[in-house]
């Protein structure tokens, strides 16, 4: 997964710094694409996680039920509610600063190259202030 994200977002950097050259010839559409193209993954990485979710808890019940011993179960078990807690906080984070980003952008038409730096601006800056919390919540 990480290397079809990393991948992706070569692709996208060699992209922008083509339609940085050629600016007038940015198409509308080809921005609308990589809009759709970005909320899918967001969403399909949200039902991953969804179906993550759902597969351990149907493991935690299948390992209650087979009766295995306590430190094994503990040993195959080790979520923390913190690690939940702060899973929770960096999607919070990050779905503040794509909307932040998304008013921003709307405020700010037309659409064109500066409407994808203020996203990827706001973007680092909700995931700047998730680092922040979770630093200042781990001391």
């Amino acid at each position: 997964m990480k290397k079809i994200v990393s991948t992706a977002a070569l692709i996208f950097t060699a992209f922008l710094a083509n339609a940085q050259h050629r600016e007038s010839e940015f198409d509308r559409s080809i921005f609308n694409t990589i809009s759709v193209i970005f909320v899918v993954s967001l969403f399909m990485v949200f039902i991953v996680n969804i179906l993550k979710m759902f597969l351990e808890n149907r493991m935690k019940h299948k390992i209650i039920d087979k009766g295995v011993s306590e430190s094994a179960a503990s040993s195959l078990l080790q979520t923390t509610p913190k690690n939940d807690q702060l899973t929770t906080i960096k999607w919070v984070c990050i779905l503040a600063g794509i909307g932040g980003g998304l008013m921003i952008v709307n405020y700010t038409q037309p659409l064109g190259i500066h409407s994808l730096a203020t996203m990827a601006f706001s973007i680092s800056v909700s995931f700047l202030a998730y680092y922040f919390f979770a630093k200042f919540t781990s001391k």
